[in-house]
């Protein structure tokens, strides 16, 4: 590496570092759960997407275990030559029963789904419409399709028609997340397919932060506003809510058919591990069986944010259980981070490029495991740090 470059990359990370947007990496030295060993000591662990609490779930364990003795620890090769288990085959034909789809297709994970998938339908001629504030996933797979890409104001309708209005092209994709992972909004998924229909446009659907969180059981966000067979694709994930790793296209039949000629992260990168197919097999069958887990994580959500406004902080627009405590300046916000690990809790600061600058916040991310003593624990850290430092 050339010496130009290393003093330039030097200086990369003292401005990040200067401006508080460096990123501090924490090692978690046991199991995902409610509270976490870091460094030799406990901590509250506010920063997981293990919404659920599946990641360390006994049943999940055992399921992994059994797939490692019957069918080993490695897929040896992609889908196409030797890569496809019956694990995967059951695994999809689960997801689609779960999912209320035709058919579905596992990927290494959420990201390369939408790698996969959005290259595959669309290209160079083609329009897709993209809200400003889409997953990077959504981002690099339009970038990597070559079609023209227009962003319409997040979450505005109007925005979106005006948008659509100008587009003369065959074929148009609308691709937004469903749960933004950032403020914790939904998209306003309804009027989006009827816009969609107006203009003879595709919807895509990056359900991420939905599956296991919104609808029936945690079917996601189609589920949620009963708009089943009216979205064209959900991408989905395995390592939020289902607490593996891997990730879903849901879909007709002959979309799934087609991405297995077609996506490239299916044909050229080797398949998801027997142990985490049969781990996501073993949540999917947990949430089929009932709901306690997606309540309990809704009414946890429900009793912390509604603690933090009594107190004066800014939860943003929030409708999930994602929580964004509003700090503004990334400095603050590293400040309190640093300050709510002092006491005991991990919830990580996120600042520019994750948010906007000027919208620096600490995340909190609630959890089904979290008892009430942990979250009043929690309320009552916020309160002492937010005086302190003079936010409330």
């Amino acid at each position: 590496m050339n010496k130009e470059f290393q003093e330039y990359m030097q200086k990369e990370l003292v401005e990040l570092k200067e401006s508080g947007n460096f990123n501090s990496i924490r090692t978690l030295e046991s199991p995902q759960g409610a509270w976490v060993e870091i460094e030799g000591k406990e901590k509250l662990n506010f920063s997981s997407n293990n919404y659920l609490g599946l990641a360390n779930h006994s049943e999940l364990s055992k399921a992994a275990q059994k797939a490692i003795d019957e069918f080993g620890v490695g897929p040896g090769a992609v889908r196409t030559i030797a890569g496809t288990m019956s694990l995967h085959d059951d695994l999809e034909e689960k997801l689609a029963n779960f999912k209320k789809v035709e058919s579905t297709l596992t990927f290494q994970s959420g990201f390369n789904a939408n790698l996969a998938v959005i290259p595959a339908i669309m290209s160079k001629g083609d329009v897709i419409v993209s809200d400003e504030l889409n997953h990077a996933s959504i981002i690099d797979g339009c970038r990597l399709s070559k079609a023209e890409i227009k962003v319409y104001k997040h979450g505005d309708m109007e925005s979106l028609r005006e948008v659509l209005s100008g587009i003369d092209a065959n074929r148009i994709l609308i691709a937004t997340d469903g749960v933004f992972s950032m403020d914790g909004d939904i998209a306003p998924l309804p009027e989006i397919v009827k816009l969609a229909k107006e203009y003879n446009a595709m919807v895509l659907v990056d359900d991420a932060h939905g599956e296991g969180v919104l609808g029936s059981h945690g079917r996601g966000i189609v589920d949620h506003f009963e708009l089943h067979g009216e979205v064209d694709i959900e991408v989905g994930t395995f390592s939020k809510a289902f607490g593996t790793v891997g990730g879903c296209i849901a879909g007709s039949e002959i979309l799934i058919d087609y991405l297995k000629q077609k996506a490239r992260p299916f044909l050229f990168s080797s398949a998801v591990t027997p142990a985490d197919i049969a781990a996501t097999i073993a949540a999917v069958e947990l949430l089929e069986k009932d709901d306690n887990l997606v309540q309990q994580l809704w009414n946890n959500a429900q009793f912390f944010q509604d603690s933090m406004k009594d107190l004066g902080f800014d939860v943003g627009k929030t409708e999930t259980p994602i929580t964004p405590v509003m700090i503004g300046d990334a400095g603050e916000a590293r400040k309190f981070s640093d300050r709510l690990f002092e006491e005991g809790i991990f919830a990580q600061a996120l600042g520019f490029p994750t948010v906007p600058r000027g919208k620096a916040r600490i995340r909190v991310m609630i959890s089904a495991t979290h008892e009430k003593d942990d979250l009043e624990f929690a309320i009552d850290k916020f309160k002492k740090i937010g005086k302190e430092l003079e936010i409330i």
